[in-house]
């Protein structure tokens, strides 16, 4: 019988109606009002004509909205796709008819997002964080609609094209039940703070839908700033696990020092989307007295793959072991299975690997073969199975925990006039991780300026994804058959520091 995320969540709530499910706003909602207003939701989207297998996109800030629909969602066979609003309105409308959705919920105050969404025929609604859903009538019977998906999460691809993940019921649970079991600090009743965005899979999972069905108490709040709130958040919630992307912790160590407090109840910090620096690892275990763990994930593992697993077995260094549903391979370049101790690309294999992407098949052969993922990763696994992340195969970004595709942004310079070749590197950056940089070769006689280059990547994409510097030069390090080498122009930034 297949796992339903719904079923196991009431089943939890009908136990106890009186448990604390939600704090928001300084106050906790238990699980009988939850319960209300998951039930709500679900009523307005039947009458709307929600069928199972439906998809419904959500642009909304962290809020037990998110959760109330996607609960609601789940009970009538659906899908929830959360989607990040500030992704810029040309790439938004890419993903949305690529995921084509029976709707769209909007937060308030995105007038001109909803407007820019109908007029592409998508019903949309805008609804108050603290509420439910006004009725509105979505679209029936769109292609691909699977009731055992619970989620897609949507990213850009290499080329700049939509990129979605589809996630069901089983890899969510099981991605869910291995943190829970495994990792030091995520015992029931143990309040964990929710203010990751609810778009990345990281904070949509592990914040939101791991404490729903295994019982931890979720603290909400709209985003990480501001810093004020964010400390009150965690005092008044006495919330007692946070998980962050690693940009995050300096602003919280430097808040800290200056005389902010951390609840009593606060031991544990995991982090994952990114590289965790072991300076500041030690920094906060020694000046606040809070361990803070190491994991490694990606979206299409629902996202978690390994973490440390406990203070006691911890390894600084490592992103832990995969966790105990994984089946764990080193290959090289020509797919064969490595030694153990030996560097090479990570594969996995197991109940929260996704099946492939959305539509797209070409690139689902490419990442998925015979149940294993390529992860892209170039990693160490060690005798004891803990693994160390080497590099990424392919030339991603992460900045602050997000990805950001070189190509992508590449692509979008070499729209404005005047430019011969644009190539985008990630630097590393203190606060954000890395950052993107863009090195441009004018056409002779353009008078392109850096600042253009940059109002016009604002204009269309995501602000982490704006190169952060562009710098002009008359040519760029080309390999024996032509290929940029990026990793010159890495060096060639260290060496200018």
């Amino acid at each position: 019988m297949s796992v339903r995320l719904e079923e196991k969540i009431a089943h939890r709530f009908a136990g106890d109606p009186s448990q604390r499910v939600f704090w928001w706003k300084g106050a906790w909602e238990d699980a009988a009002e939850t319960e209300r207003k998951t039930a709500l939701c679900a009523e307005t989207l039947r009458l709307g004509g929600f069928q199972p297998g439906s998809r419904l996109a959500v642009f909304l800030p962290n809020s037990p909205l998110v959760l109330h629909l996607s609960m609601a969602a789940w009970r009538l066979g659906g899908t929830i796709v959360p989607l990040n609003p500030r992704g810029g309105t040309e790439w938004i409308l890419k993903i949305l008819h690529h995921v084509d959705p029976f709707g769209v919920v909007l937060g308030e105050g995105m007038e001109a997002l909803t407007e820019a969404v109908r007029a592409e025929g998508i019903p949309a609604v805008e609804a108050s964080p603290d509420g439910t859903i006004p009725p509105f009538t979505g679209r029936r019977d769109r292609a691909e609609q699977d009731p055992g998906v619970a989620v897609i999460f949507a990213t850009s691809g290499t080329t700049g094209a939509p990129k979605a993940v589809p996630l069901t019921h089983e890899n969510l649970y099981d991605n869910t039940k291995g943190v829970h079991e495994t990792v030091e600090g995520f015992d029931r009743g143990r309040v964990l703070m929710n203010v990751l965005p609810n778009f990345h899979s990281f904070g949509y999972t592990v914040c939101g839908v791991l404490p729903l069905v295994w019982g931890l108490p979720e603290a909400l709040l709209p985003g990480f700033l501001p810093l004020k709130n964010l400390f009150e958040g965690l005092r008044e919630s006495r919330t007692g696990i946070l998980i962050a992307v690693p940009t995050m912790l300096p602003f919280l160590l430097g808040v800290a020092s200056k005389g902010e407090s951390l609840p009593p109840e606060l031991r544990y910090i995991l982090t994952g989307g990114g590289k965790l620096d072991p300076g500041l690892e030690k920094r906060f275990r020694d000046q606040l007295g809070v361990i803070t763990f190491e994991g490694y994930g990606l979206t299409e593992c629902s996202p978690v793959v390994s973490s440390n697993p406990s203070d006691a077995l911890r390894k600084t260094g490592t992103v832990g072991p995969a966790l105990p549903s994984y089946s764990v391979e080193v290959r090289n370049s020509e797919g064969k299975a490595l030694p153990r101790g030996e560097e090479g690309v990570l594969w996995l294999k197991g109940p929260s690997v996704a099946r492939g992407y959305f539509r797209d098949p070409v690139l689902s052969a490419e990442r998925f073969k015979d149940g294993w993922l390529n992860t892209d990763d170039m990693v160490r696994v060690d005798e004891d199975g803990y693994i160390t992340i080497l590099d990424r195969v392919s030339d991603m970004i992460i900045v602050g925990g997000f990805n950001v595709y070189p190509q992508e942004v590449e692509t979008v310079i070499k729209e404005l006039p005047g430019i011969r070749e644009a190539v985008v590197i990630g630097v590393e950056n203190p606060v954000s991780g890395e950052v993107p940089v863009a090195f441009i070769i004018r056409e002779e006689g353009a008078e392109l300026e850096a600042g253009t280059v940059i109002s016009h990547c604002k204009e269309k994409m995501a602000h982490f994804k704006v190169p952060r510097k562009v710098q002009f030069v008359t040519e760029l390090p080309l390999s024996a058959v032509g290929k940029v080498l990026k990793r010159k122009l890495r060096e060639q930034m260290v060496r200018e520091r």
